[in-house]
C-alpha cells in the first residue's frame, strides 16, 4: 500500500543561475540536415517566382509561409501529413490576424498588447500540442514582425493567400523524402533509442547513469511513439518494433542481457538504407505485439484528450507559461518603446524566445539569445553591402542563412542565433530599405530589453504548478505500477495485456522525470515529495524487471530473418 504522506523536502526558494556549459558547442542533431534542406529548397521555390515576376517587396509573406518547412521532421509521415495541415493552417490564420490589425490599428502602445496576447496564445497551443521545434518561436516571430509593418486592408486577401499558398510549398516540401523512404523516420527513433540504450549500459555508476537511463527510457519511448502514430504495419515496421523491444530489454533486463556493442551495430544498421538486421527473437513477442493495433486504435483520441486537458485554462499547467509569455512579451516591447525603438517588435520575439520549462532553463536562454544576437548583429554589418548589390543576391543570403540556423542551432541555440538574426534583417530588406546603423541599433536595444526584461518577468511570475505536476506523474507512476503489477499477478493475463502495461508504465516514468527535472529548476517552489519520488522510480523500475523476467524477453530464443528495408 502507498504512503502519500511522507515529508516532503524543502527547497530553496530560489536556487542558483549557472554559468558552466551555457554556450557549449554539442553534437549536431542526426536529421539537422533535415529542416535545413526543407527550410532553403522551400524558401528557393517561393522567393524565385517573386523575382522573375518583379514582385520582391512580398518576400515577407511567402518567407513567413516557407517557415511550415521546419516543422515536424521528428514525426512519422501519417502524422507529420496532420501535423504540417496544423501548421500551415496555424501560419495562415496567425499572418491573416496581424495583416487585419496592422492595418486597423495604428497605435504602437495597442499593437504591443496584441503581439503579446498572440505570443502567449501561440506558446500555448505550441507546448500542448508538443510540435517540437521551432516551437512557437516561429510563429511569434511572423505575426509580430507583419503587425509592425504597415499594410492596407484590401491587400490582406491577396498577403494572406500568398502566405498559405508558400505554406503549402513547406509542407510539401517537408513531405516529400516519403516518397523515397516511407518509413525513414521511424528507423531513425529506433536508433537512437539502441544508441541511447547502449550508453546507458556502458555509463558508470552515480548520477551520470542516472541521467544516462532516463535518456535511454525517453528514446525508447520516443521510438514507440513514432512506431505507434504510423499508418499500416509493415514488414519493416513490424521488424523495428521487435528492435525497440530489444532497447527495452537493456534498460529493465538483468544485468549482463544486453550487449552494447551488439545494440550499436545494430543502431547503424537501422540507420542505413540496406535490410534490418536480424535480431533475437523475444519468448511471446508475437502476441505481445498484437496488443500495439489496439494501442494505436485508442491513441488519436487519447491525445485528443490530453490537448484538451492541457490547453491554457484554471488548473491546467501550462497557463502560468502563457501568462509568463505574455505579461513578458509586453512588458519588454514597452521597454523597448521607451528606448526609442519605433517599432519594437524584435523586443517581443526575444522575449517569447526566451521562455523555456522553468526559470533555469530560461536563463540559459538569455545568455545564448544574447551572445547570439549580438554576433548576428555583427554578421548582419558584415553581409548588407554585399546583400544591397542586387535582390538576387539578397535572396540568395536569406536562403543560406536560414539553412545555416538550421544547421547550427542544435549544435547549441547561441550558434543558431547567429545565422537567424542577419537573416531576419535582411528579409526586411525586400520591402523597406533603412540605414544599417538604425537596424543594428534598434535590433541591439529590442534584443536587450527583450531578454532582460524577460528575465525578471519570468522571475516574476512564478509556476508553482511544477510541484503539481510533479503530484499528478507521481500519482500517475503509482497507479501504471499497480496496474503492470495486477496483471503481473493474474495467471490469465496474455503478454499483450502485459506489454500494454509495460509500456505504459515506462511512459509514466518518462513523464514523471520530466515533471521533475522542471520542478527542480523552479524557483518559488512548493516543497517537493523527494522521498516518494525516489521510491517510486524504483518501484516502477522493479515492476519494470518483473515483466521482462516474465516474459523472458532477455532470452535469446532464435534470429529473427532479415526483413528487406
Amino acid at each position: 500500500m502507498r504512503n502519500t504522506t511522507d515529508s516532503a523536502t524543502r527547497q530553496p526558494p530560489v536556487r542558483r543561475l549557472p554559468l558552466s556549459g551555457v554556450l557549449r558547442v554539442n553534437r549536431p542533431s542526426d536529421i539537422w540536415f533535415k529542416p535545413a534542406t526543407s527550410v532553403a529548397v522551400a524558401a528557393t521555390l517561393v522567393l524565385v517566382p517573386l523575382l522573375i515576376t518583379g514582385r520582391s517587396q512580398l518576400a515577407m509573406y511567402v518567407m513567413s509561409g516557407a517557415f511550415c518547412a521546419l516543422y515536424g521532421h521528428h514525426l512519422p509521415y501519417a502524422a507529420r501529413v496532420r501535423a504540417s495541415v496544423w501548421v500551415v493552417i496555424g501560419m495562415t490564420a496567425g499572418m491573416a490576424v496581424a495583416l487585419i490589425c496592422a492595418s486597423l490599428v495604428h497605435s504602437v502602445i495597442a499593437l504591443i498588447a496584441i503581439a503579446s496576447v498572440i505570443a502567449g496564445l501561440q506558446k500555448a497551443v505550441c507546448d500542448a500540442t508538443r510540435i517540437g521545434p521551432p516551437g512557437h518561436v516561429i510563429l511569434v516571430f511572423v505575426v509580430s514582425g507583419t503587425l509592425f509593418a504597415p499594410q492596407e486592408l484590401s491587400e490582406v486577401p491577396f498577403h494572406t493567400a500568398l502566405t498559405f499558398g508558400a505554406g503549402v510549398v513547406g509542407a510539401l516540401v517537408t513531405l516529400a523524402p516519403a516518397l523515397v523512404r516511407r518509413e525513414g523516420p521511424e528507423r531513425r527513433a529506433t536508433a537512437r533509442a539502441l544508441e541511447a540504450s547502449a550508453g546507458y549500459l556502458l555509463s558508470p555508476d552515480g548520477p551520470g547513469r542516472r541521467r544516462a537511463r532516463h535518456t535511454a527510457a525517453a528514446a525508447v519511448q520516443g521510438a514507440w511513439q513514432s512506431l505507434l502514430a504510423t499508418g499500416k504495419r509493415t514488414p519493416v515496421r513490424r521488424a523495428l518494433e521487435h528492435l525497440v523491444l530489444q532497447g527495452e530489454t537493456a534498460l529493465i533486463g538483468p544485468p549482463g542481457a544486453s550487449d552494447p556493442g551488439r545494440l550499436r551495430a545494430w543502431a547503424r544498421q537501422v540507420r542505413g538504407r540496406g535490410p534490418l538486421p536480424g535480431v533475437p527473437m523475444p519468448a511471446d513477442t508475437g502476441e505481445e505485439l498484437l496488443g500495439i493495433d489496439a494501442e494505436r486504435e485508442g491513441r488519436r483520441e487519447q491525445g485528443r484528450k490530453r490537448l484538451v486537458r492541457a490547453l491554457p485554462r484554471p488548473g491546467s499547467p501550462l497557463l502560468p507559461i502563457a501568462v509568463r509569455c505574455a505579461v513578458g512579451c509586453a512588458a519588454a516591447g514597452y521597454a523597448g518603446l521607451a528606448l526609442g525603438v519605433g517599432h519594437p517588435y524584435w523586443a517581443v520575439v526575444s522575449a517569447s524566445a526566451i521562455y523555456q520549462a522553468n526559470v533555469t532553463l530560461t536563463w540559459h536562454r538569455v545568455l545564448q539569445r544574447l551572445v547570439g544576437n549580438v554576433c548576428g548583429v555583427a554578421v548582419f554589418a558584415a553581409v548588407v553591402p554585399l546583400a544591397r548589390t542586387s535582390v538576387v543576391v539578397l535572396a540568395i543570403l536569406c536562403v543560406f542563412f536560414s539553412f545555416c540556423n538550421e544547421m547550427l542551432i542544435s549544435r547549441n541555440y547561441w550558434l543558431g542565433s547567429v545565422s537567424v538574426t542577419p537573416m531576419a534583417l535582411l528579409v526586411t530588406e525586400f520591402a523597406n530599405v533603412r540605414p544599417t546603423a538604425e537596424l543594428i541599433t534598434d535590433r541591439v536595444l529590442d534584443t536587450l530589453a527583450g531578454v532582460v526584461v524577460g528575465m525578471v518577468v519570468a522571475v516574476l511570475i512564478t509556476n508553482r504548478r511544477t510541484g503539481g505536476r510533479m503530484e499528478q506523474a507521481l500519482t500517475a507512476a503509482e497507479r501504471a505500477t499497480d496496474t503492470a503489477e495486477r496483471v503481473l499477478a493474474a495467471s490469465t493475463s496474455s503478454a499483450a495485456e502485459l506489454a500494454t502495461a509495460r509500456r505504459r508504465l515506462t511512459a509514466s516514468l518518462v513523464v514523471l522525470r520530466d515533471a521533475a527535472d522542471t520542478a527542480a529548476g523552479e524557483w518559488w517552489q512548493r516543497a517537493l515529495p523527494e522521498e516518494r519520488l525516489m521510491r517510486t522510480e524504483q518501484r516502477a523500475h522493479r515492476t519494470l524487471a518483473a515483466a521482462v523476467r516474465r516474459q523472458g524477453l532477455a532470452e535469446d530464443r532464435h534470429l529473427f530473418e532479415e526483413y528487406e528495408a
